[in-house]
């Protein structure tokens, strides 16, 4: 049996993984839903030949009338997220939220049995830096003023609510092989929050898997994590990292790094997804190593001398270590 598959957010780090491996898939014909830009095209040129591309604006009415087939499965990650969210507010909610909106009113009128497998995100259970040890039952955060979170909160019950059958994915942090770009979000995590992590690869192999595991997601949610083998702490995570970096010790001045108002946790019930899809291919100590192997020799040695004033350059992007130097309360409450 061939799976006609449609695919929204296949240019994202997650959706590029689940793209490539829905290519090695014999029983598979995509389609892929992606924005109109010069960098899209660019990037899909080659791809042409093996799958049907539909360019378009998932907060467009108009655009998702190019949806027409009828799909066996639609495969849901298009979503601006963090840092490019906090960006704009009302992008963010238009793409989504109302994108997520329109695509399944779209799919319930010309695709009405295609299952729905939409991508959340950890974010949506708040700061757990108190309450680490996260399941699928705890309340969400609905009160959070983060409208990033808002969004996947809105888009989920969105999901929920409709006429499709359905399955909803909550996403931990994904931390791909030393290509994740430094931004000053970092500075906004505590650094003791405990961490379950997993690879974009391992992600998106689950979304791949639940292709022939319908019966067994429909209408539930999942913790999507790695497992008690991917947990760590934030301190822990970045100490190794710019070891390997050649960026040396973590020695930031006091109040760089947030002390609240962020998520992650360990995903208790992870495993529930693992036992229906065996997503899982990497552990922590893989991750470690493949960051290792990413990073060429010239370059640590090279970064080295210079690691000083790398930090001091790093520093200058935190928004905490600004926020605790200001008269205004609120900025300071925000991080402290």
């Amino acid at each position: 049996m061939a799976y006609n598959v449609l695919l929204t957010g296949a240019s994202g780090g997650i959706g590029f993984e689940v793209f490539q491996q829905l290519l090695n898939t014999e029983k598979c014909n995509l389609t892929i839903f992606i924005r109109n830009s010069r960098k899209n095209k660019k990037r899909f040129k080659a791809y042409v030949e093996q799958v049907k591309i539909i360019y378009g604006d998932l907060s467009n009415e108009e655009s998702l009338k190019q949806i027409c087939e009828p799909y066996d499965t639609v495969i849901h990650l298009a979503a601006i997220i963090p840092p490019i969210a906090y960006k704009s507010e009302l992008k963010t909610n238009e793409v989504n939220f109302l994108g997520t909106q329109l695509l399944i009113r779209h799919l319930e009128n010309y695709c009405p049995k295609a299952f729905f497998m939409f991508s959340s995100s950890v974010a949506i259970y708040g700061d757990r830096l108190k309450n680490p040890e996260i399941r699928v039952s705890d309340p969400l955060h609905n009160d959070d003023e983060d409208f990033y979170v808002q969004s996947k909160i809105k888009a989920e019950k969105a999901v929920r609510n409709s006429r499709l059958d359905w399955t909803i994915f909550r996403l931990t942090a994904i931390l791909g092989v030393n290509n994740h770009k430094i931004t000053g979000l970092m500075f906004h995590m505590p650094l003791d929050t405990p961490m379950e992590i997993t690879t974009p690869s391992d992600a998106a192999r689950a979304f791949v898997n639940g292709l022939e595991r319908k019966k067994m997601l429909s209408k539930k949610i999942f913790n999507l994590g790695g497992g008690k083998s991917f947990r760590t702490s934030y301190r822990e995570l970045l100490e190794e990292n710019f070891k390997i970096n050649g960026l040396g010790k973590l020695n930031f001045p006091e109040k760089t790094f947030a002390e609240k108002n962020f998520h992650c946790g360990y995903m208790m019930d992870s495993d529930d997804l693992e036992d229906i899809l065996q997503y899982r291919r990497h552990t922590l100590s893989d991750y470690y190593r493949l960051n290792r192997e990413a990073v060429p020799i010239v370059r640590k040695y090279l970064t080295i001398p210079f690691r000083g004033l790398i930090k001091f350059f790093l520093r200058q992007m935190s928004e905490p270590l600004r926020a605790s130097k200001s008269n205004v309360i609120k900025e300071r409450e925000r991080f402290f």
